[in-house]
């Protein structure tokens, strides 16, 4: 079974499978009626296409994924796959509160085409749970997924921390090829990126800290503010890359207190709405998920005009 996962891990590389560059972690759009709007997420990607960002996390936490059913969410990932452009890396959020279904989601995700699976850590029954069942789960789902997983610690939905040393154990794991960390803390992804073997890779998933974590070894982001902000984002990363430190820093510094207020702050309905404001198509969440109140769309605008004065795409 493990030689046949390294020989699978090792293909995955062989092909390029790196998570460099910024990802927007897609909304969910929804239509007049409460539906899933398909025409949306071809409209969004259609324009994310034409922007710097590396591919697509479709499922996640900011698509509200916990929202959706079963067929709403394959429909999705079908429209996704179908309109990214070439080249675009696609990441599905395939985590589940139970093993088995975190397994059939990861299949399914990779029968529709997508190259990684995104699994966020079981929280329900949180009080039962220690460091070695969120091995166990992870061993178990990344010995049965037909793609590559990228395990996703987000302790502000889910109450549950994915410390270094799990995440080191796990690492080990030649179908584990890396972590989207959200808690926004730059000692662990240190930590992570001095103790896993040299192909392990890091994702932030904070719009705060794309530069430091860059800085200690990230490769790069998976982001709520970039299916807003798509080029600035992306703008980070590159001039991170070309070592114009200066500006790099002054633009996180921009996207820090932006980030603050549109996603901390505001949440998915303050990320649609910004999303609104530069020509995509946010919406509203989905109930029990409240859609801004007038004042907070007023802030919001004022920060997407500081960014693009046309505020459009």
């Amino acid at each position: 079974m493990w030689a046949r996962l390294r020989h699978r891990a090792r293909r995955a590389l062989e092909i390029d499978m790196k998570l460099g560059g910024i990802f927007p972690a897609l909304v969910t759009p929804f239509d007049a009626a409460g539906d899933v709007s398909l025409v949306a997420v071809r409209h969004n990607i259609g324009l994310y296409n034409r922007t710097g960002i590396a591919g697509f996390v479709v499922l996640g936490s900011t698509g509200e994924a916990v929202m959706l059913l079963g067929e709403e969410a394959d429909r999705v990932l079908v429209a996704a796959k179908e309109s990214a452009a070439p080249g675009k890396l696609l990441i599905a959020g395939t985590g589940a509160e139970s093993t088995a279904e975190t397994i059939v989601r990861s299949k399914r995700a990779a029968a529709i085409g997508y190259q990684v699976a995104l699994v966020k850590t079981p929280y329900y029954y949180k009080p039962m749970y220690r460091a070695e069942t969120y091995i166990q789960h992870y061993r178990a789902v990344a010995d049965a997924s037909p793609i590559p997983v990228l395990l996703y610690s987000v302790p502000q939905f889910t109450g549950i921390t994915l410390e270094t040393p799990e995440i080191l154990t796990l690492s080990e794991h030649p179908n584990i090829i890396g972590i989207k960390d959200s808690s926004g803390v730059i000692q662990r992804v240190a930590e992570v990126l001095g103790g896993a073997r040299p192909e392990f890779q890091v994702l932030t998933g904070g719009a705060a800290v794309i530069y430091p974590a860059l800085a200690v070894g990230a490769s790069g982001a998976i982001l709520a503010l970039a299916s807003a902000l798509p080029e600035k984002c992306a703008e980070v990363y590159e001039l991170f890359l070309c070592g114009q430190h200066k500006r790099a820093k002054e633009l996180q510094w921009q996207l820090a207190a932006a980030s603050k207020q549109i996603v901390s702050e505001a949440g998915i309905a303050g990320v649609k709405f910004a999303m609104d404001f530069r020509g995509y198509q946010g919406g509203v969440p989905r109930l029990p998920l409240l859609p801004l109140e007038e004042e907070k769309k007023q802030q919001i605008a004022g920060i997407i005009s500081a960014f693009h004065p046309a505020a459009a795409v």
